[in-house]
C-alpha cells in the first residue's frame, strides 16, 4: 500500500529503521472536532426526541434533514480518514529505530530516534465528549514531541509502548 512505502521510505530516509506500523494522529483541532461531532449527534438525537412527542407540522421534513447532517458530519470522517491514510496526512510511522510523525501536508513535522528519548509519558481522556490518548515524548537536547491518537482503544496506544519497551524505555 501507498503508506507503507511513504512510511519505509520517512524511516529509511531519516536513519529511524525499518517501519513497525503507520498509525493516525491529531493536534488539539481535532480533539475539538471530534467533541463537536459528537455534540452534534447529541443535539440531533434531542431533536429528533422532540419532534416524536410535540409532532409539530413539518416534523418528518425537519427530522430528516436533521439525521442528513449527522450522516454527513460521519462520511465527511470517514472520507477524512482515508484521505490521510493514502496520502500520509498526520501520520505516526512506528519504526524499529524511532518514529516520524508528518503534518496536516504530509511531510515530517518532527522525527525521533529512540537512543534520544528519555521518557514516554501516555495520558488517556475517556468520556462522553472526548475519547483519546495524549502521547509526549520527553528526549534529549529538545523540546517534547506531544500528539494525540483520537478513540478509545486505537492502536497507537498498544504499539508505540510496545516498540519503546523494545528499545528499553519504560512509560
Amino acid at each position: 500500500m501507498r503508506r507503507d512505502v511513504k512510511g519505509a521510505r520517512l524511516g529509511l530516509r531519516l536513519g529511524l529503521g525499518e517501519p513497525r506500523g503507520s498509525y493516525a494522529v491529531a493536534g488539539v483541532v481535532g480533539g475539538v472536532l471530534q467533541m463537536f461531532r459528537r455534540l452534534a449527534v447529541a443535539l440531533v438525537a434531542v431533536l429528533l426526541v422532540t419532534l416524536v412527542v410535540k409532532k409539530p407540522p413539518g416534523a418528518f421534513v425537519k427530522g430528516g434533514v436533521a439525521v442528513a447532517v449527522v450522516l454527513a458530519l460521519f462520511a465527511l470522517k470517514l472520507t477524512w480518514a482515508r484521505a490521510t491514510a493514502r496520502f500520509g496526512i498526520r501520520r505516526c510511522y512506528v519504526c524499529t529505530g524511532g518514529l516520524v510523525v508528518t503534518n496536516l501536508l504530509g511531510g515530517v513535522r518532527d522525527a525521533v530516534a529512540w537512543r534520544d528519548v528519555t521518557v514516554l509519558n501516555r495520558t488517556a481522556t475517556l468520556s462522553l465528549w472526548m475519547t483519546f490518548h495524549r502521547f509526549e515524548i520527553a528526549r534529549n537536547g529538545a523540546a517534547p514531541l506531544a500528539f494525540l491518537a483520537l478513540g478509545g482503544n486505537p492502536d497507537l496506544a498498544v504499539a508505540l509502548p510496545n516498540q519503546a519497551a523494545r528499545n528499553g524505555i519504560r512509560p
